[in-house]
């Protein structure tokens, strides 16, 4: 008996074992497993060139920013014609760099106009064990089987003039894909049947923008998920305001007036607050205790900062303090709790992938292909390594294992020491 009760406490140690391994291996949403940029990934390179730490660089067809998502063996992400007339997914064998899939899904014969600095495949897959969802706005979103590639369903129905192309990534919440809209025509925030693609819920805005010009009601953002005293609340920036959701039925719970248009970050969340930015105009940074009901922006923004905010690249919440780099490279560290600048560095380059965070490191990749790496210190800037690939980075890194996988404007790298 006590050999079968240790050898069953073993086989336990060892699916325990397991499961955190995977856990460490799957990147399976934007800005990872937490949707905060963090890992407990040990043993990440320090440095790399394109002779220097590079497992494998493979070429990936046309034109994309959306992010690479990593579950198991595979890495999954998206791509499209620069005309924006034929949108892909694409699956790359992790170990071999060898790409698995590549499937044309449909083609389109009018594209919605989108300007150069984005592109038509600029949303980042969500992926679980035996799917991945893609999502390219209001061209489609479709649910592929991962071992075969087939599609398992697609809507393509779904109205948004995004009219600079699309930016939105998708979220899962329980037996929902949350997708966001907010285009020159339309916004709104639904959730759909992961299982089937039908419709559970769909809320307008129903925003005062205070104008009538659809460009001032665009948005990029990707919402995360909370929970507030045993309530769970859906965070979604976007132009004008920031509203918080009930998941479960899409009723709004409350929001914050913010002005500005063109929210493209995710939200974080500690110390009780929720930390946003806003991107152009009104407030480009602020944090908001999420309680109570309605119009709270009066009675919960608990401090405001508009100096060097990123309006692309996702901050990090780490420890006491935010880090961020904005659009023309500042880098800086504000104190959470209070919004006070800590200090501000500015590095070469223009920034729009956001940060991630392993070992106390930040790891940053530049329009340029330039790829810093900082510590994560309070009190200074300290630049532990500086990176050059080949070409430059719109899309944000994926981690997984003791491996950086990031996508440049032309190829899919696996950075291992």
């Amino acid at each position: 008996m006590r050999s079968t009760l240790s050898m069953l406490s073993i086989s336990g140690l060892l699916l325990v074992f397991a499961v955190a391994v995977q856990a460490a291996d799957n990147w399976p949403q934007f800005r990872g497993p937490s949707g905060d940029g963090h890992s407990d990934a040990k043993s990440l390179p320090l440095t790399w060139s394109e002779t220097e730490h590079v497992r494998w660089k493979t070429p990936i067809h046309d034109k994309a920013w959306s992010s690479p998502v990593v579950w198991g063996k595979q890495v999954w992400l998206t791509t499209a014609l620069a005309d924006g007339k034929a949108n892909y997914a694409v699956c790359v064998d992790l170990d071999s760099g060898k790409i698995l899939h590549d499937i044309k899904l449909w083609e389109i014969e009018s594209p919605q106009f989108c300007i150069p600095y984005n592109s038509y495949a600029s949303c980042t897959p969500v992926i679980e064990e035996g799917r991945v969802y893609v999502h390219f706005g209001s061209q489609g979103t479709a649910a592929l089987d991962t071992k075969t590639g087939s599609v398992i369903w697609q809507r393509r129905d779904l109205e948004c003039n995004h009219f600079r192309g699309p930016g939105s990534s998708p979220i899962l919440v329980d037996n929902m894909l949350i997708l966001t809209f907010d285009g020159f025509d339309y916004q709104y925030v639904t959730a759909l049947d992961k299982n089937t693609g039908e419709t559970i819920w769909r809320t307008d805005r129903n925003i005062e923008y205070g104008t009538k010009d659809g460009d001032m009601k665009k948005g990029y953002s990707t919402p995360t998920v909370i929970d507030v005293a045993g309530q769970r609340q859906l965070i979604s920036p976007s132009a004008g305001a920031t509203m918080a959701f009930d998941p479960a039925t899409g009723k709004e719970l409350w929001r914050v007036r913010s002005g500005g248009m063109n929210a493209a970050t995710k939200p974080l969340f500690g110390f009780g607050m929720v930390f946003c930015t806003t991107a152009s105009g009104g407030i480009q940074l602020f944090a908001t205790k999420p309680e109570g009901t309605g119009d709270i922006t009066e009675s919960n923004i608990a401090w405001k900062q508009n100096k060097t905010i990123p309006s692309r690249s996702s901050p990090l919440l780490v420890g006491e303090h935010l880090f961020m780099i904005s659009d023309k490279g500042v880098a800086s560290c504000v104190e959470a709790q209070t919004g006070k600048q800590v200090w501000s560095q500015r590095l070469p380059g223009n920034y729009s992938a956001s940060l991630v965070l392993a070992e106390g490191r930040i790891y940053l990749f530049n329009e340029d292909g330039l790829c810093p790496v900082i510590e994560a210190n309070p009190t200074e800037y300290r630049e532990l390594a500086m990176n050059k690939l080949d070409d430059g980075f719109m899309a944000s890194p994926a981690i997984s294992g003791k491996s950086l996988i990031v996508r440049s404007k032309t190829h899919l790298y696996r950075i291992e020491n």
